[in-house]
């Protein structure tokens, strides 16, 4: 019905193994979620009345509907991006736009194959979100509701990385826009959800915002007494109209933003005098008037110096050339709008003296430049590490990976020589979320103690997130999977502990009642951690690491939520994420362990 682009994708999937192990790990994590949730709450009271249950019901959906939606929406958003950006890298784009398929098939094939993963998710985890209105304190209204919303939300991320994915010629340009592009979509209607505009445009804001839709949904009496459409439900509306007009306007244009001009036919620019007259002589032959002859006649020819390379050529081709193409520049762009918008909320916060009143543990309340701080900052580690791995993966998707392999380079100068590339061409999206640390400093909201040692441990993890990204590029064959796999640590450093610790807030009890569970929790991801980093070259200190990480970063959150000595702190960070970084690098450092053979396939995109 959606063309062959989908078919074959709708035929393919279901033979590969990756799959099911999808499904049932994202499923199983959020039983495991669930599980944990219960244990904490048994092991600090007796769950005997109809009230107790009811609490666990509520609280669990509030957690798990939530990161449900942030989740698919991510995995959509991402995927589709990174599926259509590899047919590029490939040139197998320009093979479906030389047959007879229509832009309809083209688009929505590949939106519709790229939402047969996280639609499928949606739906194993069903069952699992209707056996919480057993428990009681949620509704099947509510649970209805929340699938709604997070259709609509899964729906527009795909739309989004798919025409993005098609508008952009490279991966990382695809990927940075459009989690950018959502990102800024819903602080816009944050902002314009809070009345300055006027009530009007208050109210529309509200239907395209996730956040006060899926709060609505939380909440079933908050529109108990409004007559008007629901907000949860006007979204859900509103949401997939805006995704259709995104999918119209990908149709509309897919032939005109394809082939870009980076793949076209390019006059070359002679260096000398003989090759000008060559071409000069090539001109007489053609056909006046045609396109060629007349670009070949008009162009005013200047011999060219040749450039010189440096030393490490990795590193030139990173700094000097435009490697991830020339439009990188609106992504440059779109960080500083949200990076202005977040400043703009920090400086206000600094004016009313909000951000000056210091923490107080008794009230359990975090200060008010804290979660527009950490924002911006994972905001910021999940784009360079998408760079990294994109770094890698477009020299393999190019074949330039193998030629590289065979010159006398040596694998110091690639690492390195990439590494320091990411971190020139990241350059904004690394010394902005910095500056703002340093603002805090200078206004008297940190001390500068602890503004050192923020910038001191945002920039081991800066050094981290690159250093996963390259390894992640090299170990995998797909460039879809490596990206999405480095991003998936990403997140589930950044994220998965963070529920965790919600978990452990919201059911608040003995300590020693909720380590266990929460135990099993960190080491079951500190196993997927050690499959997603050392499946093809094992080693101690990968294994060692992997344990390691959610147990260094949940110490770190937790220290900082008690106010302790920060400089317990730097020093885990240094120290935990110091060490994988060295367990990833030592052995890239060592050789290029990249098989030739497995490179040079077609691989599973």
């Amino acid at each position: 019905m959606l063309g062959p682009v989908f078919n074959r994708e709708a035929i393919v999937a279901p033979k590969r193994l990756r799959t099911y192990l999808s499904r049932a790990i994202y499923l199983l994590a959020m039983f495991v979620l669930l599980a944990t949730g219960y244990l904490v709450l048994a092991g600090t009271r007796s769950l005997t009345s109809a009230s107790d249950l009811a609490r666990f019901g509520s609280g669990m959906f509030g957690l798990l509907a939530p990161l449900q939606l942030l989740v698919l929406s991510s995995l959509a958003a991402v995927g589709s991006s990174s599926s259509v950006a590899q047919e590029k890298d490939r040139r197998t784009l320009l093979l479906l736009l030389m047959t007879r398929l229509s832009g309809g098939e083209l688009v929505l094939g590949k939106c519709a194959a790229s939402l047969l993963g996280p639609l499928a998710m949606l739906i194993v985890a069903l069952p699992l979100f209707l056996s919480l209105p057993l428990l009681g304190g949620v509704s099947l209204e509510q649970v209805g509701l929340a699938y709604g919303i997070t259709f609509s939300s899964v729906l527009l991320a795909a739309a989004v990385g798919t025409v993005v994915g098609l508008w952009r010629e490279k991966t990382f340009q695809a990927i940075a826009t459009t989690v950018l592009i959502l990102v800024l979509y819903v602080v816009a209607a944050e902002i314009i959800s809070g009345g300055p505009l006027g009530p009007g445009l208050s109210n529309l804001a509200d239907r395209l915002n996730p956040v006060t839709a899926m709060g609505e949904a939380l909440s079933p009496l908050a529109s108990a007494f409004d007559a008007s459409l629901p907000i949860g439900l006007g979204y859900a509306v509103t949401t997939t109209l805006v995704a259709l007009l995104v999918i119209a306007l990908g149709i509309s244009r897919v032939r005109v933003w394809n082939p870009s001009r980076e793949v076209r036919f390019r006059v070359p620019e002679p260096e000398t005098g003989e090759d000008l007259r060559a071409l000069r002589a090539a001109t007489s032959s053609l056909v006046d008037g045609s396109a060629v002859a007349s670009e070949l006649r008009t162009a005013d020819w200047r011999a060219r110096a040749p450039r010189r390379v440096w030393n490490n050529p990795v590193l030139w081709r990173e700094v000097c050339t435009w490697a991830y193409g020339r439009k990188i520049i609106l992504v440059r762009f779109a960080f500083v709008a949200l990076f202005c918008a977040t400043a703009g909320m920090i400086v206000a916060s600094v004016r009313s003296g909000d951000a000056l009143r210091r923490f107080d543990r008794i009230e359990n309340t975090l200060p008010v430049t804290t979660l527009p701080v950490a924002a911006i900052g994972v905001i910021s580690l999940v784009l360079v590490n998408a760079l990294a791995v994109n770094s890698v993966t477009g020299e393999r998707d190019g074949l330039a990976l193998d030629l590289l392999m065979v010159t006398d380079l040596q694998p110091s100068e690639f690492i390195f020589g990439k590494l320091l590339g990411v971190f020139y061409v990241a350059k904004e999206m690394i010394l902005l979320p910095l500056s703002l640390v340093g603002y805090l400093g200078f206004s008297g909201a940190m001390t500068w103690e602890n503004v050192a040692f923020s910038i001191l441990g945002a920039i081991v993890l800066y050094l981290f997130v690159s250093t996963l990204g390259i390894h992640t590029g090299l170990s995998y064959l797909a460039g879809r999977t490596a990206t999405l796999v480095s991003l998936g640590t990403v997140f589930f450093l950044c994220i998965g502990v963070a529920i965790c610790m919600v978990i452990m807030v919201s059911f608040r009890g003995a300590f020693q009642l909720q380590l266990a569970p929460f135990l099993a929790m960190i080491l079951g991801g500190g196993a997927a951690l050690f499959a997603a980093l050392g499946w093809r070259t094992p080693s101690t200190a990968i294994f060692v690491a992997s344990f390691l990480l959610p147990l260094i970063t949940f110490y770190s959150i937790t220290q900082f939520l008690l106010q302790r000595d920060q400089l317990f702190v730097f020093a885990t960070i240094v120290v935990g994420y110091g060490f994988t970084t060295a367990a990833m690098l030592i052995p890239a450092l060592s050789e290029f362990d990249v098989s030739l053979d497995r490179d040079s396939g077609g691989g599973e995109a």
